[in-house]
């Protein structure tokens, strides 16, 4: 049979193929058959579009190039959305077996444009779901890197949650914000992988040389047995190799991601006075850096440092503010503390056991002595009669 009439016989039972090929999906694969109707009859379009090119392609092989078009062009854009590339290969498979068995028999010639052809549309669906995951990859960094900037600048608006929505979260419950050095070489898919073995959803945005990370706890799908929720310390030391050298600073946890701006906002002032702590350990937590928030002027660091401190201490009893300051004052010294109160020196120590209790800070490690001190002079600043030290008069 010469090739005209091969063109021939291939036109008129393009139909039957086209038929048979439908009802081999139907028959073969499972998620042909859930599909809506109106999304199986355009895959009906789309495979029926691929056997009419590969006949005008035998009829004239220079058509390659046009391969792609001429298949995917009948095909709606949001099929291209919702159909993955392993069904598309599945779907160009079923096909090609169907027209290689109707047309067997039919010379070694036309089997062999079979396989060609079969060859081109897959690389060719390979190609259109590479520049559609292309340009899905940089639409989706664009919105990434918007939502962290949101985040960043508390510049939070009703299209925050939709945006959030649109990249996937799959977070849940309390957020973080980790701020650090970017690397000279950042590996974005390792951060991720990292992440997902902790169970932990991320946003990574990278401004210039600093590197921001919004992590909260996710949900795996499928998943019934939720491994153990990791502190956010515990995540933040397993991420710090991903950051550039410096430090590396968390930001407390906030209830959920459209909150996470009062965590980046620690973050930030943290991270911009961590080299004043010459010992501070890398990551180290933003409300460990009070002090030199405070001092540097964050009113954020000062309003944490009297509501968490000052104020549960005044609240509880006066007797715990009067020995801090004393005990602070005298160089952490129990005995002197005990002498200028006129108590014994196991009444300072179960007073500040009493505070360690309250408030969560322990007032004899030097560290956590310099937060209290700083919160005591900010609360008594704002206090009218601040807890005057007791004047110790000696004999002449």
């Amino acid at each position: 049979m010469d090739k005209a009439a091969t063109l021939a016989w291939l036109r008129r039972i393009s139909g039957d193929i086209a038929t048979v090929t439908i009802k081999r999906l139907e028959d073969t694969l499972p998620w042909y058959a859930d599909m809506p109707p109106a999304r199986r009859s355009a895959v009906g379009l789309v495979a029926q579009a691929g056997i009419t090119s590969f006949i005008q392609w035998y009829e004239d092989p220079t058509s390659t190039p046009w391969i792609a078009a001429d298949i995917f062009a009948a095909a709606p854009r949001e099929l291209l959305r919702s159909v993955s590339l392993q069904q598309t290969l599945q779907l160009i498979r079923v096909t090609v077996e169907v027209t290689e068995e109707r047309v067997a028999g039919r010379g070694e010639d036309l089997r062999e444009a079979i396989l060609l052809y079969s060859r081109d549309v897959a690389f060719a669906s390979a190609d259109v779901y590479a520049r559609a995951a292309e340009a899905r990859g940089l639409w989706d960094a664009r919105l990434e890197a918007l939502v962290v900037d949101s985040i960043l600048t508390g510049e939070a608006d009703e299209e925050l949650p939709s945006r959030i929505a649109a990249l996937g979260w799959h977070g849940h419950g309390e957020v973080s914000v980790i701020v650090g050095t970017t690397p000279p070489q950042f590996d974005v898919d390792l951060v991720r992988r990292t992440a997902r073995r902790m169970s932990v959803d991320v946003l990574i945005g990278v401004q210039g040389s600093r590197l921001v990370l919004v992590i909260g706890r996710a949900r795996v799908a499928g998943k019934d047995d939720e491994p153990e929720e990791l502190p956010f310390s515990e995540i933040a030391q397993r991420l710090e190799p991903s950051f550039g050298p410096g430090y590396v600073v968390l930001g407390p946890p906030v209830t959920a991601l459209v909150d996470a701006g009062q965590s980046a906002r620690a973050a930030l002032a943290g991270f911009a006075v961590a080299r004043a702590w010459r010992s501070a350990p890398r990551p180290v937590e933003a409300d460990d850096l009070l002090p030199e928030r405070a001092l540097a002027g964050d009113t954020l660091a000062k309003q944490t440092l009297i509501e968490r401190i000052f104020r549960p201490l005044e609240a509880h009893s006066t007797d715990l503010v009067t020995t801090l300051w004393s005990y602070l004052d005298n160089g952490r010294s129990l005995e002197a503390t005990a002498r200028e109160l006129f108590v014994h020196p196991n009444t300072v120590r179960y007073r500040l056991k009493r505070v360690t209790e309250v408030i969560g800070w322990d007032a004899t490690g030097p560290r956590e002595a310099l937060i209290l001190q700083t919160a005591l002079i900010l609360g008594s600043i704002g206090t009218a009669e601040p807890a005057r030290r007791r004047a110790v008069h000696r004999r002449r």
